[in-house]
């Protein structure tokens, strides 16, 4: 707040030096070689398109779980859309799913990392079309170290508090830095938020150096504010803290349901996999589990409620099963670094007695 009033005080609310400090502190924690921050997730898809010069004859694949204003975005962009199915152990997209939607003409993947999740990215790779990477809830998580981290680029600067982990494991590039693009959403619901907007990243100088030059070229209402900007730009120096809370909490949690009915997704350890909740796969109806919850004074909320699924269920129910699964049966429970040791261990009550 006082970054946000420090704008305000100084009548720099518009996009300006936060703006740069913010792409910079990024570009230090996650290693790409630039980026542009906008002032909502949908300008960003605006501008892959037109960095990428994606033709008309070519459909774009997303997740059936991903979130809903991705395809809105894209089909008024007047694109052609399909939606692959998930893994029920991850919540992602299968690579068997994507390749059934390449051989209906998909041409493009938009590769939804949720829950903070990362896929085994070279799967993907392999396939042989272009990748854009949504990391709005896997921001700051790491993929496996391989050989070509080793001769890339040095990896990225760790987040403060991570200096002692960094020395004791050593691991791959951060999330966003296998596609050709990568969007960092920031809204109210992301990991990090800004209140509204998302970083356009590019991971590589060649694909900067074409997104450069259509930010140049773009009105200056596209670029996020620096009021906005003061909020990202704080959360991401407080990421490391943040996350170790979360960590603390999801452990406490999954500790709480290792011997009931209810499972939550198989992920990395570690900084391999970024806190962002914790989704519990029920065996039973959302409701009842809800209506459970309520009675102890904790509010749950549909995982997916704001997914393309949820918008597109009747269309896409039938060809992606375990998405449609998911959203009827994946439940977040609350998971933030503020919560007071109280209101957790209600919650862990609550998740060791559901039946």
């Amino acid at each position: 707040m006082e970054a946000v009033l420090t704008c305000m005080v100084d009548e720099k609310i518009g996009p300006g030096d936060m703006n740069v400090k913010l792409i910079q502190t990024a570009k230090e924690l996650i290693g790409f070689d630039g980026a542009v921050a906008l002032r909502s997730p949908a300008i960003a898809f605006e501008y892959i398109f037109k960095a990428l010069d994606f033709s008309k004859d070519g459909a774009v694949i997303f997740s059936a779980l991903a979130p809903a204003y991705q395809v809105l975005t894209v089909e008024k962009l007047g694109y052609k859309t399909l939606f692959a199915d998930v893994s029920e152990e991850t919540g992602l997209v299968t690579v068997e799913s994507v390749q059934n939607c390449i051989k209906e003409g998909g041409r493009l993947l938009i590769l939804a990392e949720s829950m903070g999740v990362l896929p085994n990215i070279k799967a993907y790779l392999e396939l042989g079309i272009p990748v854009v990477e949504d990391i709005s809830q896997s921001a700051l998580s790491s993929y496996p170290l391989d050989e070509e981290d080793v001769a890339k680029k040095p990896a990225p600067k760790p987040a403060a508090g991570e200096e002692q982990k960094a020395e004791e494991e050593v691991l791959g590039r951060r999330a966003g830095m296998y596609g050709v693009y990568a969007i960092l959403g920031m809204e109210e619901k992301d990991i990090i938020t800004a209140g509204g907007g998302a970083l356009l990243i590019a991971p590589n100088r060649k694909e900067w150096t074409v997104l450069k030059h259509i930010a140049e070229e773009a009105p200056f209402t596209d670029a996020m504010t620096d009021m906005n900007a003061a909020l990202a730009y704080v959360e991401l120096k407080e990421f490391a803290r943040n996350e170790k809370t979360r960590q603390e909490l999801f452990t406490l949690y999954s500790r709480a349901v290792m011997s009931g009915r209810h499972k939550t997704y198989v992920r990395a350890e570690g900084r391999g996999s970024t806190i962002y909740s914790f989704p519990l796969v029920l065996n039973s109806g959302f409701k009842d589990a809800k209506a459970y919850a309520q009675k102890k004074n904790i509010e749950i909320r549909q995982a997916y409620e704001d997914s393309i699924m949820a918008l597109r269920q009747q269309e896409i129910s039938k060809n992606c099963i375990c998405a449609n699964s998911l959203y009827l049966r994946c439940a977040l429970f609350p998971l933030y670094p503020r919560l007071g040791q109280k209101d957790a261990g209600q919650i862990v009550k609550v998740l060791s007695t559901m039946l």
